[in-house]
C-alpha cells in the first residue's frame, strides 16, 4: 500500500516540485494550499493525468480550527506518514521600521501553522510505525540575513522544533528533518537576487532550482534515509 504525503504550500514552485517528486516515488500526494487553491488543484489533475495518486486539499494553517478539521477529514482516509511543511511566507522590513503584523504573520503561519499540523499528525503516524517529517526552512534561518529577522525567526524556531521532536519520535520509525535551501530560482526570489547578486553570493554562481531541493526531501521521505534525523541539511551552492 502506497504512503500517504501531505505537502504544505504545495501549490507553490518549491512545493509543487516536491508533490511531483513524492508521486512520482509512490505516495499518494496531498497538496495544501491557501489562496491558490486553483493551482493545487491543477496540478493534482496534472499528477493524476499521468498515473500518480493526487488530490487538493485548501485550508489556512494560520487558523487552528480549520486546520483541525482540515487534518481531521485528511485521517477518514489512513495516516499521512511523509509530512513536508513546506508553507512559508516573507514580509521582508529593516527591523526597525517592521511592523507588529509583519512579525506575527511570518511567525504565525511558519511556526504556528507548523504546530497546527503536524500535531494532530504525529499519533497516527506513531501508530504506523514509520514515518517522515521534512520542514522547509531557510539559509537565512543558519546565518541570518538583514531585513528578514522575522523569517530568520520563525524559520530558526523550525530548526530547534525539528531537533526535539527527532528525539521524541527516534524510537517510533519516524525522522524529522529540516531542508534549508538557499537562493533557488523561483518567481519569489525572482525580485530579490539578481545575476550580479547571485553570483556573488553563491560560490556555484547560479541558483538553484525547486527540483534540486525536491530530490533531497524524496531521498529524506524515502527508506534509504532511515537513519538520519534531527538534521538541518543545507542546500546552497556552497553558500556556508
Amino acid at each position: 500500500m502506497s504512503r500517504r504525503a501531505l505537502v504544505t504550500g504545495g501549490s507553490g514552485e518549491i512545493g509543487a516540485a516536491i508533490c511531483r517528486r513524492l508521486a512520482a516515488d509512490g505516495c499518494q500526494v496531498i497538496i495544501h494550499a491557501h489562496r491558490r487553491r486553483a493551482s493545487a488543484e491543477a496540478l493534482a489533475a496534472e499528477l493524476s493525468a499521468a498515473g500518480f495518486a493526487a488530490s487538493a486539499v485548501a485550508f489556512d494553517l494560520t487558523d487552528g480550527a480549520a486546520t483541525a478539521a482540515a487534518i481531521a477529514a485528511i485521517l477518514e482516509d489512513g495516516a499521512v506518514q511523509v509530512l513536508v511543511n513546506n508553507a512559508g511566507i516573507h514580509d521582508d522590513a529593516i527591523f526597525p521600521g517592521m511592523r507588529a503584523e509583519q512579525w506575527q504573520g511570518v511567525i504565525d503561519v511558519s511556526l504556528n501553522g507548523f504546530f497546527h499540523v503536524t500535531q494532530p499528525l504525529t499519533l497516527p503516524m506513531i501508530r504506523t510505525r514509520w514515518g517522515r517529517i521534512i520542514n522547509i526552512t531557510s539559509v537565512a534561518a543558519v546565518t541570518g540575513n538583514r531585513g528578514q529577522v522575522n523569517y530568520a525567526a520563525a524559520k530558526g524556531a523550525l530548526h530547534s522544533a525539528t531537533r526535539a521532536l527527532s528525539l521524541e519520535l527516534a524510537s517510533r520509525g519516524i525522522t524529522v528533518n529540516a531542508v534549508a535551501p538557499g537562493i533557488i530560482a523561483t518567481a519569489m526570489s525572482a525580485g530579490s537576487f539578481d545575476a550580479d547578486a547571485i553570483a556573488r553570493l553563491v560560490p556555484m554562481k547560479r541558483a538553484g532550482r525547486a527540483e534540486e531541493v525536491a530530490e533531497l526531501v524524496g531521498f529524506l521521505a524515502s527508506d534509504q534515509a532511515a537513519y538520519i534525523s534531527g538534521q538541518i541539511i543545507s542546500i546552497n551552492g556552497g553558500m556556508i
